[in-house]
């Protein structure tokens, strides 16, 4: 059975809006409660090509990074998502400015592209399961 254009668009516009409040909590509150608010249990992060991978890992990597940094900036915007005609899977991509004062007192700052899989949970929200 094929799903409607109008749910698809439905489950993009979903997708979108979660994007959108992970970006504003990171603002808020802080990148570590933001990504452990919106990861699956078993999310998995690349990072310096390492992979970190569920939650626990995830706390210890970024409670690593805010004692060797501070002034931890993170902003970016999705410019594309697709979902899955089943509903249960998306992904966006799109661009981030990331930065950071080093204990040097320097501000490092990088610029890249993201790439986020988000799953859809039992209650009906979006997790993201790689990032």
């Amino acid at each position: 059975m094929k799903t409607s254009k109008e749910t698809i668009e439905k489950w993009k516009k979903e997708i979108i809006k979660t994007e959108q409040s992970f970006a504003e909590m990171v603002k808020k509150e802080g990148v570590k409660s933001a990504f452990l608010t919106f990861s699956d249990e078993k999310a998995v992060l690349m990072r310096n090509n390492s992979l970190i991978k569920g939650q626990k890992e995830m706390c210890i990597y970024f409670e690593n990074q805010s004692e060797k940094n501070t002034l931890i900036k993170l902003v970016w915007e999705t410019s594309f998502v697709e979902v899955s005609n089943s509903g249960d899977l998306g992904y966006t991509y799109g661009k981030y400015n990331y930065s950071y004062l080093n204990p040097e007192g320097n501000t490092v700052k990088t610029n890249g592209v993201f790439h986020t899989v988000w799953k859809k949970q039992a209650d009906d929200t979006w997790k993201f399961v790689w990032d």
